[in-house]
C-alpha cells in the first residue's frame, strides 16, 4: 500500500488496484498566454479532477497541435466515502472532440462510451476526431489503433515476461515515451514499439 498525502492506492497481484481519497484536490490553474511554444501536451488525469472539461476546450482552441490524455482516474467517479470506482465518463465525447491521442487500459476503455466492445469504442472515438488509441494491456504488452488510407488499423506489441516488476508509474513511462516519439515521427507503431521497450525497462528497474 501507497499512501500520499490526498489518496490511498491498494494493488492486488490479480486485479485492478483500489483507489481512496482522503481529501479533494482543485483542478489545475493553467495560466498560459501561448499554447504554441509547446511542441505537443500531453495530459495526465492523475486525480481525474486535473482540468475540466472546459478547460480542455479552451487549450484545444487555442492549440492545432498533438495533444495527448492518459485517461487515468477521469475514469473513476467519487462515491460518499471518497472511494474510487469505475463509471461511465460524462460528456467523454465532447472530450474526445478536443484530443488527438487516447491513452486507457482494459478496463478504462469501457468507462468511455456505452458501447459493450472494444471495436465499437474505438470506431466512436475516430468518428469524434481522434487519431490515435494506445491500450495498455499489462503484462501482456499493449495495442495502438491509428488511421491509415482512411481505414482504421490497430498493432499489437506483446510485453517480455518480468519477474518481480515494479508496475507503478509504468502507464506514466509509457505514455511519455509514445507521445514524445509520436510528436517527432507521426509513427504509431514505432512509437508503440519505443513505448513498450522504455516501460519493460522501467518495471526491470532498468529505466534511466
Amino acid at each position: 500500500m501507497i499512501k500520499f498525502q490526498e489518496y490511498i492506492l491498494i494493488f492486488f497481484k490479480d486485479k485492478e488496484r483500489q483507489e481512496k481519497y482522503e481529501n479533494i484536490t482543485n483542478n489545475l490553474v493553467i495560466d498560459i498566454n501561448d499554447f504554441y511554444q509547446f511542441d505537443g501536451i500531453l495530459l495526465n488525469m492523475i486525480t481525474g479532477f486535473d482540468i475540466t472539461l472546459d478547460q480542455l476546450k479552451e487549450i484545444r482552441k487555442n492549440f492545432s497541435g498533438l495533444i495527448y490524455i492518459d485517461v487515468h482516474t477521469l475514469s473513476r467517479g467519487l462515491d460518499k466515502n471518497y472511494q474510487r470506482n469505475f463509471r461511465l465518463i460524462p460528456e467523454f465525447n465532447e472530450w474526445a472532440k478536443c484530443l488527438d491521442i487516447i491513452q486507457v487500459n482494459e478496463l478504462e476503455l469501457y468507462t468511455l462510451y456505452e458501447y459493450k466492445s472494444e471495436s465499437e469504442i474505438i470506431e466512436k472515438m475516430f468518428s469524434d476526431g481522434v487519431k490515435v488509441v494506445c491500450i495498455t494491456k499489462g503484462e501482456l504488452g499493449a495495442k495502438v489503433y491509428f488511421s491509415e488510407s482512411n481505414k482504421i488499423c490497430s498493432k499489437f506489441i506483446s510485453a517480455r515476461k518480468i519477474n518481480k516488476p515494479n508496475v507503478i508509474g509504468c502507464g506514466d513511462i509509457f505514455g511519455a515515451s509514445f507521445f514524445y516519439n509520436y510528436n517527432r515521427n507521426k509513427n504509431a507503431f514505432e512509437s508503440l514499439s519505443i513505448a513498450v521497450s522504455n516501460a519493460e525497462l522501467f518495471v526491470e528497474n532498468k529505466f534511466l
